[in-house]
């Protein structure tokens, strides 16, 4: 293995001698040269691996060496030496992008541990990475082996998006694998523990045992939140927001918010826009908004939006619940609209509760499937986080949240269901008026083998419009999706590895609800 090549800049390099012989003694070539003009004469000639300079140096200064160091290789880590502790010399060099800074007198260890932090660190946090999660494996692998109430499975799914976000930067891959494994452990066990519970949920909620479902997300969320602050507040709902996305483009709004509640709540079946969104702002479950509102409600072979009439069924649920609240509704679906809302955020400030309904992400997941260079792009999950992360930075919507941040407001960042990559195919039959979600499917006639789905073969117990007395939902676990017999393998590469909603997944139905105060 060859050595690490070390270039070391200092007009009193005779002093340095014991330091220069310690990092031989680790296996470090040091080359030393006594000003920054033969600094930048070594650094044009060899390649090294990183600099240590001297600030104060007759002819060129360390910060003039170093600014002309940058434009030969921009690429060389820099740690700075002085003597001086003055404040302006620090802050030039940070300025100019140094790797690290160290005052005179230095001793070994110190220039050994600037080493390791500049050269080493992405081993050292992987190999470090790897370690922690394997203890980590083995308890979250017994939690999955109890039996698990609401409460535990959020723990759990926490644990494993915090180690996916991490292992992701790690440079061991058979680690990742594991985790991935493990996940879809869980994601199999999450499945069954949905469907012995969700009836009951919905039949006879316990307060303790049953999660927030989306129906109840503005009962017991949303309008507390909003009754409790004195600062307007802004509700943003981005559509198909997974949790861990959450997580990736949360630290980019840590310079402007703090977060006051970081919570997971529960999508309800399907995990589909018109279901689960329509759910949200009326605060009621679907058979309950046919009924209340049938000249709005679309069902899934009717022609027409499905989410048409959300400002509607938030205005009749603030009025059911009594709140005098002005309120705004603000759908963005393109560009152009979340420029035009950036321009008109000050006229909803002298609004109590301002929503805004993002759908970029959904239309990413739906681009994924349709469109070759977005499968590219989102080949796997690290990618399609990634791809979310540099939407957001780059967004009207972020630009929005530094306006808003510079005013007193309260935020909440939530979602109305999440997003799974599928994998696995499941067979099903059924007649022409099957709707055609990969994750779910209701009609009559339909010809499955049970095992492998959750059949609700009366939607009114899962509150559920019904159109016809035949009529039943099926609903895929885990990664799985729907594939039709009928040119199966066809129909079956198209699909697998995209990404799809309205199963039962930890993906779908754990999602994120924040509330977030600014730091102005």
């Amino acid at each position: 293995m060859d050595k690490i090549r070390i270039l070391w800049a200092d007009d009193e390099i005779d002093l340095l001698k014991p330091h220069l012989l310690f990092l031989q003694e680790k296996g470090y070539d040091v080359t030393t040269v006594t000003n920054g003009e033969d600094a930048l004469e070594a650094v044009r000639k060899s390649d090294f691996a990183i600099v240590f300079l001297d600030e104060n140096m007759p002819g060129l200064s360390g910060l003039e060496t170093l600014s002309r160091l940058k434009n030969i290789r921009a690429d060389v880590p820099v740690i700075m030496i002085t003597k001086s502790e003055e404040e302006h010399i620090m802050e030039q060099a940070i300025g100019s992008k140094i790797a690290d800074y160290l005052i005179k007198p230095v001793n070994p260890n110190q220039i050994l541990l600037a080493l390791k932090k500049n050269l080493e660190n992405k081993r050292l946090i992987s190999e470090k990475t790897t370690s922690d999660y394997m203890q980590d494996f083995r308890q979250i692998g017994m939690s999955l082996s109890d039996k698990l109430n609401w409460q535990e499975w959020q723990e759990v799914y926490r644990k494993l998006v915090f180690w996916e976000l991490e292992l992701e930067k790690s440079s061991d891959q058979s680690m990742y694998e594991i985790l991935t494994s493990q996940k879809n452990e869980a994601n199999n066990l999450f499945s069954r523990f949905v469907e012995r519970n969700y009836l009951q949920w919905l039949r006879t909620p316990d307060e303790q045992a049953t999660p927030v479902l989306s129906h109840q997300l503005m009962k017991k969320r949303i309008l507390p939140a909003v009754d409790a602050s004195a600062d307007p507040v802004f509700l943003i709902l981005i559509d198909n927001l997974r949790y861990d996305q959450w997580k990736t483009i949360q630290p980019i709004l840590a310079d402007l918010y703090r977060v006051q509640d970081d919570e997971l709540y529960c999508g309800i079946l399907p995990t589909a826009t018109q279901y689960a969104r329509n759910a949200i702002f009326a605060g009621l479950m679907p058979s309950e908004i046919e009924s209340r509102f049938p000249q709005w409600w679309k069902n899934d072979e009717d022609e027409g939006g499905k989410n048409m009439h959300e400002a509607d069924f938030l205005g009749d649920t603030l009025k059911r619940f009594r709140k005098e609240y002005k309120f705004s509704y603000t759908k963005i679906t393109n560009h152009n609209e979340g420029k035009e809302l950036v321009e008109s955020l000050s006229n909803k400030m002298q609004n109590k509760l301002n929503v805004i309904v993002y759908n970029f992400v959904d239309m990413l997941s739906h681009a994924r499937t349709e469109m070759e260079m977005i499968r590219e792009l989102a080949d796997d999950e690290a990618a399609y986080r990634s791809l979310t992360k540099s939407w957001f930075e780059h967004s009207p919507l972020l630009e929005a949240l530094r306006r808003l941040a510079e005013k007193k407001v309260r935020l909440i960042i939530t979602t109305d269901h999440g997003t799974i990559r599928v994998k696995e195919p499941v067979k099903i039959v059924g007649d022409r008026s099957v709707n055609s979600n990969l994750r779910y499917k209701q009609g009559r006639n339909l010809n499955y083998d049970k095992k492998d789905v959750f059949e609700v073969k009366n939607p009114a117990d899962a509150f559920l419009p019904r159109v016809n007395l035949s009529q039943a939902f099926v609903f895929t676990r885990g990664d799985q999706f729907f594939a039709y017999p009928n040119n199966y393998n066809y129909y079956v590469s198209f699909y697998r590895n995209t990404l799809q909603h309205g199963g039962i997944s930890l993906e779908e139905m754990v999602i994120p609800f924040a509330v977030l105060t600014s730091k102005a």
